[in-house]
């Protein structure tokens, strides 16, 4: 298990800076994410700390050694990547067995270390079979295996569950944290997934544009968000201007501040002489209901977002509603943030 420092890095392709004086710390056998748009640096960051990339300046240390210079095969680092980067033409016996062969391991060590972390990701029973025989949740196990039996320092992740399909990826995503957990290696992932990163994380780095937005644990950046780009991006807050906040809560910001309200923090009642809001979509998932509304003479579209009940009273498209903070947030909850 490995600390990673990562210090002052900053990177630029042409004249377009990707990476502004990054820092952030990773404490030994976490589980870290890095989270963001697309185009805010997250790959990048990603590529530099394997020594797929090199920093313009800055320093990537780990342990306490500065290995910002050296080449990946020398960074005891392991990558998971999106498209697994299996070879078809081996068996799952074969394909985690490459990296030891290219170590020379020897044959019997081999064989031992092969058979020990099929067992981690439950694929002994399919050791003889090729790959491409293999589901995607499978290959996934395979391209982590491959990783793990080289015993690396540090794993990083790059949006490895971005190809399956929905229910495939939460079993995926499962199963990667379980087995994070069993093998206690410290683990760096990229995703743009924010609810992939609030469900694996031990702590999430927020990214936009380069510059890291906030650090903390996923129910610090969810619910206590340092600014309005967090605030929007993990939790989908709906933001509200000086006016707006004045005008539908009654709620003075002050200038060049929003009221961020998490999309569950605000309640509708139907309202057809007063309400400051016109349902313009419904979505019903079966645990809960999400709504579109669009407010009064305004453009402003903004989403709320309710469980399900035998008791929730449904609205629909085209009514006219009033909004109001739920009690649990109304006073000492309230979030004004920096536009």
């Amino acid at each position: 298990m490995a600390n990673l420092e990562i210090r002052n890095i900053t990177k630029k392709f042409n004249d377009t800076e990707v990476l502004s004086d990054m820092n952030i710390d990773v404490r030994q056998g976490e589980f870290f994410s890095i989270v963001g748009p697309s185009g805010c640096g997250k790959t990048t960051l990603l590529r530099i700390i394997g020594g797929l990339e090199f920093p313009d300046s800055g320093k990537i240390i780990v342990n306490g050694k500065d290995i910002t210079s050296l080449p990946p095969q020398k960074r005891k680092i392991g990558i998971v990547f999106q498209n697994y980067a299996l070879f078809p033409n081996m068996t799952v016996y074969q394909n985690i067995a490459y990296g030891l062969e290219i170590l020379k391991t020897d044959k019997s060590v081999l064989k031992n270390k092969i058979n020990s972390v099929l067992d981690i990701v439950s694929l002994s029973h399919k050791t003889n079979n090729s790959v491409t025989s293999l589901s995607g949740g499978e290959q996934q196990r395979v391209s982590l295996a491959r990783v793990i039996v080289t015993e690396p320092e540090l794993i990083l992740f790059d949006e490895p569950l971005s190809n399956l399909d929905y229910s495939l990826r939460i079993e995926t995503r499962n199963e990667l944290k379980r087995l994070q957990r069993d093998v206690g290696i410290t683990s760096v992932y990229v995703t743009h997934d924010q609810t992939e990163a609030l469900a694996l994380s031990d702590r999430i780095a927020v990214l936009n544009k380069g510059v890291v937005q906030q650090t903390g644990s996923p129910y610090e950046v969810y619910y206590n968000p340092k600014n309005s780009f967090t605030a929007s991006f993990i939790g989908h807050a709906n933001l509200f201007d000086e006016k707006n906040s004045e005008q539908i809560f009654k709620i003075n910001t002050g200038k060049n501040k929003v009221l961020a309200l998490l999309p569950e923090e605000i309640i509708l009642t139907k309202d057809d002489e007063e309400g400051k809001g016109k349902i313009t979509d419904v979505q019903f998932t079966g645990f809960s209901i999400e709504y579109s509304i669009q407010i009064i003479n305004s453009d402003r579209i903004i989403k709320t977002l309710c469980t399900t009940t035998s008791e929730t009273e449904h609205l629909k498209t085209g009514d006219r509603v009033s909004l109001k903070i739920s009690e649990n947030n109304r006073d000492s909850n309230l979030r004004i943030l920096d536009k």
